[in-house]
């Protein structure tokens, strides 16, 4: 059996929120939205180890929350980057195990069934992705060029890797200074190999916005419904 470490985001301040702490801290249902993510992985056998990258200012409180749950795989928490590429680093280089799992603490409406399909496919290197529904164009202040958006993919997380080849395709990109959103474009930019693209669900949403935390409310309680 695959044995993995998790590497769950949590360095984010808040900014786009207007907040003045870390968005993972907002509730959701009554629980702050990381604990969301943290319930769906704890108990997954392949899951060895929880590292998760935080603010140094917010470490002995994300600490404090997770006491509260009692969770019963291993948690420690580190601190987090300036920025997210930063941050995954971070997390990489307490990675104890051949094997990572990537997700973002303000995406807690993925799936346990989500989690458990990333680990059990084939491929090393794993995402989940969306289909874009718009058009896309190349440009900023003009229209420099059109995109195929049946060539395209909307990223989502999480992911799986080999956890020493992203570590050194994370360890290259700081050498050449080059910054990425997320892991998919870093690892491939300097490996040029294949990664898998699970169908994603347009329910796990990433919570960066006031109008996310409202869409966030809504999907939380059409799943409750349906569940009911």
């Amino acid at each position: 059996m695959s044995e993995f470490s998790f590497i769950l985001l949590s360095g984010g301040v808040g900014k786009r929120m207007q907040l003045n702490m870390p968005k993972q801290f907002l509730l959701l249902a009554g629980k702050p939205i990381f604990i969301h993510v943290l319930e769906k992985i704890d108990g997954i056998s392949e899951i060895k180890e929880i590292i998760i990258p935080c603010p140094a200012d917010f470490i002995e409180k994300t600490q404090e929350v997770i006491r509260d749950y009692g969770f019963s795989t291993p948690i420690r928490c580190v601190e987090g980057g300036e920025t997210r590429q930063e941050s995954v680093y971070k997390g990489l280089q307490e990675a104890a195990f051949d094997q990572v799992v990537i997700h973002e603490a303000v995406r807690p409406f993925v799936s346990r069934e989500e989690f458990e399909a990333l680990l059990a496919a084939g491929n090393e290197s794993v995402i989940y992705g969306l289909d874009i529904p718009f058009t896309v164009l190349q440009g900023k202040d003009i229209v420099e060029g059109n995109l195929q958006r049946d060539r395209l993919v909307n990223v989502q997380l999480p992911h799986k890797y080999n956890t020493k080849k992203l570590l050194y395709a994370h360890e290259c990109a700081r050498e050449d200074r080059l910054e990425f959103t997320e892991d998919a474009s870093l690892y491939f930019h300097y490996y040029q190999s294949e990664i898998t693209i699970l169908q994603g669900s347009e329910y796990n949403i990433k919570i960066t916005k006031p109008i996310d935390r409202k869409i966030a409310e809504a999907i939380y309680k059409e799943t409750i419904l349906m569940e009911g």
